[in-house]
């Protein structure tokens, strides 16, 4: 069974110059989990002094080494430190903790399940060439899966244990998040299901790290190599795109 208790995970945060957000972010996730690892990936701003005095894993790089990096490092640390499933959110606040009791309750519900925080919730308010972007990787990638998968772009996640095993990936930056779903549905026989979100893009967040042309590309030619890889690739299209995603949308209170 999926650990779903707060004291059986940690939340893990990759952060690249997050220091107007960083602080707020873990300090609101330490209210709901005690388990906090930081990954700060080579940031030239203040990121961690900001959240030098929290009680917090830290985990340095020298040198900016891409998100996929960054969840590696953390997923190996965390089945160090003998967590048994992991939350993966960003640092930068566009993911709220407010969520994590929601993404527990929809690991409680599906076990076995990548918990996906779905920004589906009044999504017209997403930049038009995010949405875009967030369609086509939703198309491949859910071809890749075999099964459909809401939201295939959005970084808060819950990774039951199986999934943190396949953290040795050979996948970098934006590419890893796709490659874990593929993988985990593929290979370890998990399935995914999606939380409901809202999309959350103003002003204080910085500009995002991720480029849609140049990340979708890289994540196409993966999953167009690995749809190939698996073969049936007629039977994976009709199986990922002839039903809806699994969708559950417990209450906040959850």
């Amino acid at each position: 069974m999926s650990a779903t208790s707060a004291d059986r995970i940690a939340v893990v945060i990759p952060a690249l110059n997050e220091e107007r957000a960083i602080r707020g972010v873990v300090e609101s996730v330490l209210a709901i989990c005690p388990h906090v690892i930081v990954i700060d990936d080579g940031s030239s701003d203040a990121t961690v002094p900001c959240i030098a005095d929290l009680p917090i894993t830290l985990i340095r790089h020298p040198r900016p080494l891409g998100k996929g990096q960054g969840l590696r490092d953390g997923f190996r640390k965390a089945r160090e430190l003998g967590f048994d499933a992991v939350i993966a959110m960003d640092g930068d606040g566009q993911h709220l903790a407010q969520d994590i009791p929601r993404l527990l309750a929809a690991a409680r519900a599906h076990p076995e399940h990548i918990v996906i925080g779905a920004r589906i919730r009044n999504k017209d308010s997403q930049p038009s060439a995010r949405r875009r972007a967030n369609a086509v990787a939703d198309w491949g990638i859910s071809w890749g899966c075999g099964i459909p998968v809401a939201d295939t772009q959005s970084g808060q996640r819950y990774y039951p244990r199986a999934a943190l095993d396949l953290a040795d990936l050979a996948a970098d930056d934006f590419v890893f998040e796709a490659a874990l779903l593929i993988a985990a549905v593929r290979d370890q026989g998990l399935g995914v299901v999606s939380v409901p979100i809202d999309v959350r893009y103003h002003g204080e967040f910085r500009g995002s790290h991720f480029r849609p042309v140049r990340d979708v590309t890289r994540i196409t030619w993966y999953t167009i190599r690995r749809v190939v890889h698996y073969g049936s690739v007629v039977r994976s299209y009709r199986a990922s795109h002839s039903t809806p995603p699994l969708i559950f949308d417990p209450p906040a209170s959850a």
